[in-house]
């Protein structure tokens, strides 16, 4: 019998454990709910036009066209002093470009234009390229006429 009372209280101890721990649980999420009923969170949307403060930053990707070695590392460095994000560098598909050309990825063709203002390329060397593969801005491929460029 005594066996019995004590099988008896350790399960009685166990219950108002359990039921201890979901009110504690349940207390938890009330407040949880009160704050956020009292505190909404702040929606966070991104704004229709660019604010005056914030630079439009252009990511771009830079080829070697020309088949120099480095020659993509090269210019990268300086296409940051002119205020670009250079995410990616690396040899274009041959080495025998010409002349350099920018390539439009997003189908923004003002990103193009201003990098290629930027370097001195012209307006017809500029190509719209769009693609939902590519997560930048804008290509720009280094051809044999590195030198004239404005880098």
């Amino acid at each position: 019998m005594a066996q019995k009372s004590l099988n008896n209280s350790q399960k009685n101890l166990l219950l108002n454990s359990a039921i201890g721990f979901l009110g504690v649980l349940l207390f938890i999420l009330i407040v949880a709910l009160a704050t956020r009923l009292l505190y909404p969170r702040i929606i966070s949307e991104r704004a229709t036009q660019d604010p005056a403060l914030i630079s439009n930053i252009i990511q771009l990707e830079v080829l070697n066209g020309a088949g120099v070695p480095g020659l993509a590392t090269q210019y990268t460095s300086s296409l940051r002093q002119f205020g670009f994000d250079v995410v990616e560098t690396g040899n274009f598909d041959h080495f025998n470009v010409t002349s350099s050309m920018v390539i439009s990825r997003s189908g923004h063709m003002e990103n193009a234009r201003r990098v290629a203002r930027a370097i001195g390329i012209s307006e017809q060397q500029i190509l719209r390229e769009e693609s939902p593969d590519f997560y930048l801005d804008v290509t720009l491929v280094i051809g044999s006429d590195y030198e004239s460029l404005n880098l």
